[in-house]
């Protein structure tokens, strides 16, 4: 299904320019944009929740994961 989205010819142009720059089409260039931009806000989103780690959290989570690495080395000598 298609639809169509208002947008200033100057926009169209532009977005249609950046598509075929790169042989899209403006729907997946489209695509593209709101992916990098769903992307953006993930990292974002995880370094809020990397900033908001407590300190105890922190070292828990190296403990653990030193924990993992040995274990897996150990699987590999073995």
């Amino acid at each position: 299904m298609t639809t169509t989205i208002k947008v200033s010819d100057g926009l169209r142009d532009r977005l249609k320019a950046q598509a075929a720059r790169d042989g899209l089409t403006l729907g997946a260039h489209l695509a593209r944009l709101a992916d990098a931009d769903d992307r953006a806000r993930r990292l974002s989103d995880l370094k809020a929740a990397i900033a908001d780690t407590s300190v105890k959290d922190a070292a828990f989570y190296v403990a653990e994961t030193t924990e993992w690495e040995r274990a897996e080395l150990t699987d590999m000598t073995a």
